[in-house]
């Protein structure tokens, strides 16, 4: 449910201000096309970190350049889906 309203609010921001603002992200795919994607792939918590790394990496100083959204989850959140002791073989 979070990660609905999360992805609504990035189509909003691309339905309603990207328009009137320009595109001069840095980055391919755009931050908001980013921002969608790691939602939809890692789900709220570990997609909105993605997105707002991805945000603090666009400034003036920065290149840009290609920056897709890695395959795996960041260590942080993959650590509390894991399973918390490896089973044993007798």
């Amino acid at each position: 449910m979070i990660r609905a309203a999360l992805i609504g609010l990035v189509r909003g921001y691309r339905l309603l201000l990207s328009p009137w603002l320009g595109s001069a992200c840095r980055f391919t795919p755009t931050c908001s096309a980013y921002s969608l994607q790691a939602l939809e792939r890692h789900g709220a918590a570990a997609g909105s970190y993605l997105t707002l790394a991805r945000l603090a990496r666009c400034h003036p100083w920065c290149a840009g350049g290609i920056d897709e959204v890695p395959a795996h989850a960041p260590a942080l959140f993959t650590r509390f889906t894991a399973a918390p002791f490896p089973k044993k073989t007798p």
